[in-house]
């Protein structure tokens, strides 16, 4: 058996009614207490710390650098001692960089990947505690936030392995009542990162025995959830978005989010839909390109894909994107991509760090055709 290492939270409490217990845990934490939140500061009311002092920020949408730099500015002068995420992806994101980069003696251009240095954090991050509201992401386990730069066309990582979170609070609760449409998207992003890990070519041991149980589960949940919200589902889709986040932590992902990392900072779009549109079509290009146990895995996806939308093994990626669309999801020229940009997204995504993991090198050529179909 290859070695493998396993990357972390020091510590995950998962279940309906955990969410109780968030603020005698904060507490231990520090008594200077930043709370990052949504935009309306009304979903994290019930959060209330005692004996702390307490600085809530709201976060609108997928953080840029303009709005981390900010919000440095910000929490900087408060000096927290902890930091907390309340809400969906963005918020974690954006909490988890502030972690960071708050005791940090220089900015986010020395450490962001890509369009700057990329060099390791030069001072340990805050505590961070992570309490996720949407079943999706799975930042709530991972070691980097994603920050857009719209002026580059890019979203890149800050990354280090002492940003997994010291607690991760999975309390399917919060999650009740979450939008259809956000429900979906982000519900293709939680299966998006189950299969991406499992047919990587850095899977391990560990990934596989949280992902292989986790795709056909995550994808009946969504079904289920998709017909009417139902609290069994939506505890077995925070469960598959919790076992994505720990999954891609330590074996990466692969083309679907090395193309969406692109077109999420060429367009803005929501990141979850455009992994939804996307899905079908890699898994396609994917089954098309590999071969032996790469294709053996592929094929085992399509094949747990196939058992739900009631399919057979080959139809599954186009049965999925069927499905998908028909549920309400759009496809990539309604998000913003025009048809001309594809090159150019194509060209830009080859070199994307999420494409290490993909089970091929899909060509330029290759990755076209997955635009030209999604």
């Amino acid at each position: 058996m290859t070695a493998f290492a396993i990357t972390q939270p020091g510590r995950i409490l998962f279940g309906r009614g955990e969410a109780a217990k968030t603020a005698g845990v904060i507490r231990a934490y520090g008594d200077r207490v930043l709370i990052v939140h949504g935009a309306n500061r009304d979903r994290a009311s019930w959060l209330q710390v005692p004996a702390a002092e307490v600085q809530g920020l709201p976060c609108a949408g997928e953080p840029t650098l303009v709005m981390l730099e900010e919000a440095l500015y910000r929490t900087r002068a408060f000096a927290p001692k902890v930091v907390v995420g309340l809400g969906g992806g963005a918020v974690m994101d954006l909490a988890k960089a502030l972690a960071a980069l708050i005791p940090a003696p220089d900015g986010p251009m020395e450490h962001l990947e890509v369009v700057g240095k990329g060099l390791p954090l030069r001072a340990d991050p805050l505590p961070f505690i992570a309490i996720p509201t949407t079943a999706g992401t799975g930042a709530e386990v991972t070691k980097n936030a994603v920050i857009g730069l719209p002026e580059h066309g890019r979203k890149v990582s800050l990354r280090d392995d002492r940003m997994v979170a010291r607690l991760a609070i999975v309390d399917p609760a919060l999650t009740d009542g979450c939008p259809r449409a956000v429900t979906l998207a982000s519900g293709l992003d939680a299966v998006t990162q189950v299969i991406e890990p499992f047919v990587s070519c850095k899977a391990t041991p560990y990934t596989d025995a949280l992902t292989r149980p986790a795709i056909g589960l995550g994808m009946a949940a969504l079904r289920r959830l998709m017909q009417g919200d139902d609290p069994g589902a939506r505890d077995r889709l925070a469960w598959v978005s919790l076992c994505g986040g720990l999954a891609l932590a330590n074996a990466g992902l692969g083309a679907v989010h090395g193309l969406a990392g692109v077109i999420g900072g060429m367009t803005g779009a929501a990141h979850g839909a455009i992994c939804g549109a996307l899905l079908g079509p890699v898994l396609a290009a994917n089954r098309a390109a590999t071969s032996g146990a790469a294709l053996a895995r592929v094929d085992e996806v399509c094949a747990m894909l196939a058992g739900v939308l009631g399919c057979g093994v080959s139809e599954a990626p186009q049965a999925l994107q069927d499905w998908a669309q028909a549920a309400g999801l759009s496809d990539l020229a309604a998000l913003g991509v025009r048809a001309e940009m594809h090159a150019e997204i194509a060209q830009a995504s080859v070199s994307a760090s999420s494409m290490k993991g993909n089970p091929v090198a899909l060509s330029e050529a290759a990755l076209r055709r997955v635009l030209d179909q999604s």
